[in-house]
């Protein structure tokens, strides 16, 4: 029977997965703001609050990236920080021990296995940060009130298990959510844990510009260096390196060969947010550990620490963006190898004008890649560092710090590229069908 005019026979059902997946997407993470609000058994709510905010440094970053999870100490607490930790691990020991190299090799099966390594060190990380965190809330009181009810081995069992179970649980969400819905799960959780306070933080300011703390001025100034930052994130996260490769086809008869163009894209920012991540902890554990033990004076050397390791301080600035660099560099020689690509561009049969095929090849992206990475750490350290300082010598209220606004908008940005890539995969099957049709 012919199909209705207008209508081509599996494009309404595509679409209608596409339409599927994004419903589950939404749906889990309803399900992770609602358990962002059950709280681990024995520890005074009020308390934790206070003590959170009064804290800073790490455990204010960690309280934004799960949501405020940390602050309430729910079940989520730990967020998918200890998942993400055993990942990059696995994915340094991959590039080192020969074995897990071997796995990387072996496809879907090496995957599988190293998935497993990552789960069990998730397991791992997980009781180990729990039962670290409810050991030194024990010891916390803010106001005159302790932060846990009745501290004993009771409270560190339950804590350790409720803990580890809820990063458990959002690591299998994260992955579920990347297999039956849209983009990488993980992103979409720390995505959504930080645009959780957006709102409050939105409201805020706007409170402050009615009762006359913020100017109006400021408050323009605040919009527009927002959607500055945003904008060149954008730019730079899109800005690609196209280095010319030609592949020799042969066309027909023994010496007939025709070129084909093509291009081998390259990232300015191949190592993503991964940096301002590793030297936003390294530099924010001096704060976190001066809160936790005290102000006893075996601890006076750690307070003259954090003092000048605070945010928006000339020795933290420098000592940042060296970490920022430095990471970058690592990290990109960790997910992007140069020989490897080179043997795959001789292999098949592509070769870079004017550079000759195996070695030459992978010094010349090797060298390009170098130049890129420090474009890309430079970009990084600026993204970073601006909304610091609008912070400490402008006393703006910018949420958004430099690392949340990079996670924010790349997930956005590869959410809208995987959308965009179903319809016109949709797109693509209705025009062949539609010429089969024509053609029967």
């Amino acid at each position: 029977m012919p199909a209705a005019k207008g209508k081509l026979p599996g494009t309404t059902g595509k679409l209608t997965e596409l339409r599927q997946r994004i419903l589950f997407v939404i749906g889990a993470l309803i399900v992770y703001r609602l358990g962002s609000f059950i709280p681990v058994p024995g520890v005074n709510p009020d308390a934790m609050t206070r003590l959170v905010g009064q804290s800073g440094g790490l455990l204010d970053m960690f309280n934004m990236f799960s949501g405020g999870s940390l602050g309430r100490f729910s079940v989520f607490a730990l967020g998918v920080v200890p998942y993400i930790s055993a990942s990059i691990v696995v994915q340094m020991m991959g590039s080192v021990i020969p074995s897990l190299q071997a796995l990387k090799k072996e496809g879907q099966a090496g995957q599988r296995t190293l998935t497993m390594y990552t789960r069990f060190g998730t397991v791992g990380l997980s009781a180990f940060q729990a039962f670290g965190i409810s050991m030194a809330l024990m010891k916390q009181s803010t106001g005159g009130m302790p932060v846990v009810y009745m501290p004993g081995y009771g409270f560190v069992l339950s804590a350790v298990v409720g803990l580890t179970a809820g990063s458990m649980f959002l690591m299998w969400l994260g992955e579920q959510m990347t297999e039956r819905g849209i983009g990488n799960g993980i992103s979409l959780l720390i995505f959504a844990g930080i645009v959780a306070g957006l709102p409050g933080a939105v409201a805020h300011t706007l409170g402050m510009a009615n009762n006359g703390e913020l100017s109006v001025l400021m408050l323009i100034m605040v919009v527009a260096a927002v959607l500055v930052v945003t904008a060149f994130v954008v730019f730079v996260e899109r800005a690609q390196r196209r280095i010319t490769v030609n592949y020799a086809r042969r066309s027909g008869g023994q010496r007939a060969y025709m070129n084909q163009t093509s291009h081998l894209p390259l990232k300015i920012n191949m190592s993503g947010v991964i940096p301002p991540i590793f030297a936003s902890s390294l530099l924010m554990f001096p704060a976190t550990a001066a809160t936790w033990f005290g102000a006893g004076h075996q601890a006076r050397w750690l307070q003259d620490m954090t003092q000048m390791l605070s945010p928006g301080e000339p020795v933290w600035a420098l000592i940042y963006a060296v970490l920022v660099i430095t990471f970058a560099f690592f990290y990109t020689a960790i997910v992007f190898n140069s020989e490897e690509t080179a043997d795959n561009l001789k292999r098949s049969g592509a070769l870079i004008p004017g550079i000759r095929p195996g070695r030459s090849t992978a010094e010349y992206i090797d060298a390009v890649m170098t130049r890129l990475t420090g474009v890309g750490a430079l970009y990084l350290v600026l993204v970073c560092l601006v909304p610091t300082f609008m912070q400490s010598y402008w006393h703006v209220p910018f949420y958004f710090g430099g690392t949340s606004l990079l996670i924010v908008v790349v997930v956005v940005m590869d959410f809208t590229a995987q959308i965009q890539a179903h319809l016109v995969s949709h797109q693509y099957e209705g025009l062949l069908k539609k010429a089969n049709l024509r053609r029967g």
